[in-house]
């Protein structure tokens, strides 16, 4: 029987109340099964940078990819490709059968404090990224999820920000990179929280043109997770899923105004085969299994992450100090906290719990072990909340083995469970019936004396005692209804108290579980902070007796986190004294920068060398050690424009005024308002330097193109350093005098190419006939226009040194 007919079979055998029961989530993660359709449960996780699994949960790893920023830094879909079957066997492993990634929101603002999961600001790089990736998780029979639909590109208000934008800007940029996804095949869509033009998306009439009329996605539309929060409107819309369930919103709700006619049955019905040619799919329907699972293998696991975040990182600079030559150096300073605990991860809903954990210090003294000695000296301390207690920290005062003692009680203090942990930061403690409070306990073995300072992170009332001396007590109300800072990233409270070397208080940590608070509890420590004076005095001592040195400096998760935007690019001030101290004290010094999104860099002109490492996953700490040492090419180049200080960028705005965001740049987002502006970054789109230099020869390609066909120019390039490398050339359009307002250019393709020293090589850039038509707001469809255009190319959007001059002709009759 055809898949079609079957599943209108299956549906004549559901009442109405079982159907409208499919459209929401059993629980957090899952579906609801329904035995008599022998229709399984499948569950979903988050992406992109891993699978964690329906848990939260230290003991249950996952990969840790670099941050989807690293990805689109790439500029490399195949190898994109393979890191999505990596989560996909991910996925299977851990029973998963949807991942949500990938995000496909754009870099709007360099203030969007969730850059870090999104790829880039180009919608044309951001949609082939995109769908590389969703290629890579759907080819192993797991199900991607193109989010957040659309014009969720901050963080501000995001569950009830009115975004504005022109029908125009909407087609060309912000939905463009959704409709590559949908070409791709990807089999979920996730409406956002924001509204559009007055319309919150899961409502919006987008769902259902242009997604399903005009591009043909026959997937499932879902929610982000509470963004369902009335009834007619999104049932009514292209809506298919309300996430988690069981949704108020929906359920006994939605059976009421089908029975009233508020709803049409058609609209049930249309949702319900939706999801369940997906189960069909994904083989959760009838007798169809998944596929076979191939064995897992960690260390080929590992290489491919470490590949990977070596090609996504960003030379921006290098005034001969990079490569490293490890055989000639006797001593090598590693200096910054950022190098001593990296950040490989961006905060909320996306993290997990990675398999290793690779800092840069590491890398470097892995590769340098038995050939030099390495000096690490941690600088000033970084600003905000101390980390989570870790093992290293303290023991469990239940058992005595390195962890904590996490226990939930009821309202009279009985113990209801009692479980060892490894972790301070515990985000889903087990609840039984009759939980009120959840505790966190350990013996502390402080490293150093003085005055430590406490974090514990929450709602509602929190305690925190040490030996029965309380240092913290409060009641914390919930001021926000972002499920990201509920139960992921809840906001910390602190206390300052006196510790020993040598005792070992008793740490107390408690949390009554208010309701709608979720139950997070996360208890963090942090030595005294070391004078900053005295600290950068250490650093440049240890810099000038080293024959190199490696700087470290970085965004932290109070910074660059889902839930909240930035509100500066500037580093802490200690971070920025650090890296002048140590350039002044040794020339010979490499600066890394470990962040998801642009940084000011005041001192980027003085520095010996400058990378950029993102939050590269894992294995960043081997991966960078590799790309300094010259084991590795740095080959990433910049997805994003990078301003030298906040000011000069034509797009800032995050915060909405009276509820609605107003995208008045247009279609200059990005390396266009740039151009539109006559403004210089530090970095434009599309920068990266290797470890060899090229020489851009010849551009060639047709002079006269017909309106809807593609095209493909050809770019001579020759390698002229002393070294084999990748060069990504990059093509650009500009249409000047046009009649039609268009960017001053705009990225139109590229493609990467290797030569040995020497050697020249011919690119072959493929330019779609999407690239060269605009949307007419009047008539509601595509036009293009007829005239001249430049095709431009080469190392960047702000280096083409290439020039083809091409007529457009007009549209056919």
């Amino acid at each position: 029987m055809h898949e079609d007919d079957e599943i209108d079979r299956l549906m004549g055998k559901l009442t109405l109340t079982e159907k409208v029961t499919l459209l929401t989530g059993a629980d957090t993660w899952s579906t609801a099964a329904e035995p008599s359709v022998e229709l399984r449960p499948f569950t979903m996780s988050d992406g992109p940078a891993g699978v964690r699994g329906p848990s939260w949960d230290e003991r249950h790893t996952a990969v840790l990819l670099p941050s989807a920023t690293a990805l689109a830094a790439t500029w490399d879909e195949p190898l994109v490709e393979r890191l999505g079957s990596l989560l996909a066997l991910e996925a299977r492993r851990k029973g998963v059968h949807v991942v949500l990634a990938p995000n496909l929101n754009l870099h709007r603002s360099p203030l969007g404090g969730r850059h870090f999961e999104c790829l880039s600001e180009d919608p044309e790089l951001t949609g082939r990224i995109g769908a590389a990736l969703v290629r890579g998780i759907q080819a192993h029979g797991v199900a991607a999820t193109a989010k957040h639909y659309v014009a969720n590109d901050s963080e501000t208000d995001r569950l009830t920000v009115d975004v504005r934008v022109g029908g125009r800007a909407l087609r060309e940029v912000y939905l463009a990179p959704f409709e590559a996804a949908v070409a791709a095949g990807v089999r979920f869509v996730m409406a956002g929280y924001n509204a559009v033009e007055g319309t919150t998306m899961t409502a919006s009439p987008l769902l259902s043109a242009p997604l399903r009329t005009e591009w043909g996605f026959d997937g499932a539309v879902v929610s982000d997770w509470g963004a369902v929060r009335t009834t007619g409107d999104t049932a009514q819309a292209g809506l298919d899923l309300a996430m988690p369930g069981p949704a108020e919103a929906w359920g006994e709700a939605l059976v009421r105004a089908v029975e009233e006619g508020h709803v049409t049955q058609q609209a049930v019905d249309d949702k319900v085969r939706h999801l369940l040619t997906q189960a069909h799919w994904l083989g959760r329907l009838g007798g169809a299994l998944p596929r076979a699972l191939p064995p897992p293998r960690s260390d080929t696991e590992r290489a491919l992450v470490r590949r990977a975040a070596a090609a996504g990182t960003v030379m921006l600079a290098n005034r001969g100090t990079l490569p490293l030559d490890a055989r000639s150096l006797a001593k090598v300073a590693v200096i910054g906290s950022h190098a001593v605990r990296t950040r490989l991860q961006g905060g909320g809903s996306a993290g997990v719990f990675p398999t290793a954990e690779v800092s840069i210090l590491d890398g470097v003294r892995s590769l340098l072990r038995g050939r030099a000695k390495v000096v690490a000296v941690p600088g000033p301390a970084p600003e905000g909340p101390p980390p989570p207690l870790d093992a290293a920290l303290c023991t469990d005062p239940g058992s005595g083995a390195p962890g904590v003692l996490l226990r939930v009680l009821d309202a009279e203090g009985n113990q209801l469970c009692a479980v060892h942990r490894a972790s301070g930061r515990q985000l889903e403690p087990p609840l039984a019936p009759g939980a009120h409070t959840v505790e966190i306990s350990a013996h502390l073995h402080p490293h150093e004396s003085g005055a430590w300072t406490f974090g514990v992170a929450g709602f509602g009332r929190i305690s925190l005692r040490l030996d029965e001396e309380e240092v913290l007590a409060g009641d914390f109300p919930k001021d926000t209804d972002d499920p990201a800072t509920i139960h992921v990233t809840p906001p910390v409270h602190t206390a300052v108290a006196e510790l020993t070397v040598g005792t070992a208080p008793l740490l107390v940590a408690r949390r009554e579980l208010t309701p709608g608070t979720g139950r997070a509890l996360v208890v963090g420590a942090g030595p005294p902070a070391p004078d900053v004076a005295v600290a950068l005095e250490e650093a440049a001592q240890a810099a000038g007796e080293a024959d190199a040195s490696i700087v470290v400096v970085g965004t932290t998760e109070h910074d660059e986190c889902e839930g909240r935007d930035r509100v500066r690019l500037a580093l802490e001030p200690g971070q920025d004294a650090l890296v002048r101290a140590v350039i002044a004290a040794n020339p010979r010094t490499v600066v890394v920068v470990n962040s998801g999104g642009p940084v000011e860099m005041p001192w980027r002109q003085e520095a010996g060398a400058l990378l950029l490492a993102w939050f590269p996953g894992q294995e960043g700490g081997q991966a960078l050690a590799d790309v300094l040492f010259g084991r590795s090419e740095p080959g990433g180049r910049l997805p994003t424009t990078w301003p030298a200080a906040l000011d000069d960028s034509p797009v800032t705005d995050t915060r909405p005024s009276g509820g609605r965001l107003d995208y008045a740049e247009g279609l200059h987002v990005g390396h266009r308002g740039w151009l539109r502006a006559l403004r210089t970054p530090a970095y434009w789109f599309g920068h990266g330097l290797g470890y060899t230099t090229w020489a851009y020869e010849q551009l060639t390609g047709p002079t006269d193109i017909r309106a809807g066909d593609p095209f493909t120019v050809c770019v001579r390039v020759r390698n002229t350093g002393g070294r084999a490398g990748r060069e990504v050339v990059q093509v650009y359009l500009a249409r000047p005098g046009a009649a039609v307002e268009y960017p001053e250019r705009w990225f139109a393709g590229y493609t990467a190419v290797h030569a040995r020293p020497g050697e020249a090589v011919t690119a072959q850039v493929h330019v779609p006939a999407r690239l060269l038509r605009h949307w007419d707001e009047e008539a509601s469809r595509w036009r293009t226009e007829p005239g001249r255009c430049r095709v431009l190319a080469g190392r960047s959007a702000g280096d083409l040194p290439l020039e083809l001059g091409v007529e457009l002709g007009g549209e056919r009759a």
